[in-house]
């Protein structure tokens, strides 16, 4: 997928919100938390990476389904990305 600026796999939150079904002040607030990271930045709009936000989504979805609290999910999934970083 690529939208007007050229960023392959990159999506306005908008388009999120359409793809994913995720409302745009929850993909706001998962953002400020630090659930979701942006891609980049043109002016005031932010992109995110498709790929990495759906796979996060689901796993955040399934984590909160099991009572995860969200504090707790984003310890998981950034000692999940630290993982990954080492291989």
């Amino acid at each position: 997928m690529q939208n007007g600026n050229g960023q392959n796999g990159c999506v306005s939150a908008k388009e999120i919100d359409a793809k994913l079904q995720i409302p745009y002040s929850k993909l706001n607030y998962y953002t400020t938390i630090g659930l979701f990271s942006v891609a980049h930045r043109n002016g005031n709009k932010r992109f995110y990476d498709i790929t990495d936000t759906e796979k996060r989504f689901r796993s955040i979805t399934e984590m909160m389904n099991e009572g995860y609290p969200l504090s707790l999910i984003r310890k998981k999934l950034s000692q999940d990305e630290d993982r990954h970083e080492l291989l």
